[in-house]
């Protein structure tokens, strides 16, 4: 039989506040409290600690404080990473970020999903689907970026976009629900 952990992380149903899940958050939320307050004047501490709570990371990551998430174990950032002010990753399922992506204040990126049906969610079940940001993608301050959601390469997400669809690659999209506003580089084929 599998743990709630395994169930997570296999995108199935699973119960939040068991222990061992539990525990790993509270263990992400002392490592963040440590995080958002190391002072800006130590760039290598800050670095140091961010790769300790991410899955993995690229060599060049800068995450402003404050910055939350549940586990961290489930973010992963390439190359040249940059999360602006008070961002939030509700990380159930993995994030995943290709290199040059910048996200802008209050950014908040989610996984975790509840059932549809009442009776369902009233178990407190949830789970998570995964979410990959491509290469070269900046998320304007204030989005929103629902679970499941991958977003191609080169793509801009303006200010307050609420995004509840794949984005495709070198486009901007912008608006809530976000839709396609321009592209950015012809597409080929």
């Amino acid at each position: 039989m599998k743990t709630e952990k395994e169930k997570m992380l296999a995108g199935e149903l699973f119960l939040p506040h068991d222990p061992e899940l539990a525990e790993e958050r509270m263990n992400a939320k002392l490592a963040l409290r440590m995080y958002n307050n190391i002072g800006v004047e130590y760039p290598e501490k800050r670095l140091e600690t961010i790769k300790q709570i991410f899955g993995s990371t690229g060599d060049a990551v800068r995450v402003e404080s404050v910055f939350r998430c549940d586990y961290g174990y489930n973010i992963h950032v390439g190359e040249s990473f940059y999360a602006n002010f008070d961002c939030v990753m509700l990380d159930e399922a993995p994030i995943r970020f290709g290199s040059g992506v910048m996200l802008g204040p209050g950014v908040h990126i989610y996984t975790v999903n509840h059932p549809l049906d009442g009776e369902e969610r009233a178990t407190l079940h949830e789970y998570g689907t995964p979410v990959t940001v491509g290469d070269n993608v900046w998320i304007g301050g204030r989005s929103i970026i629902n679970p499941g959601i991958t977003i191609g390469d080169g793509a801009v997400i303006a200010s307050g976009a609420v995004v509840v669809k794949d984005v495709p690659a070198h486009t901007v999209v912008g608006g809530n629900p976000a839709r396609v506003i321009k592209q950015t580089k012809k597409q080929e084929g």
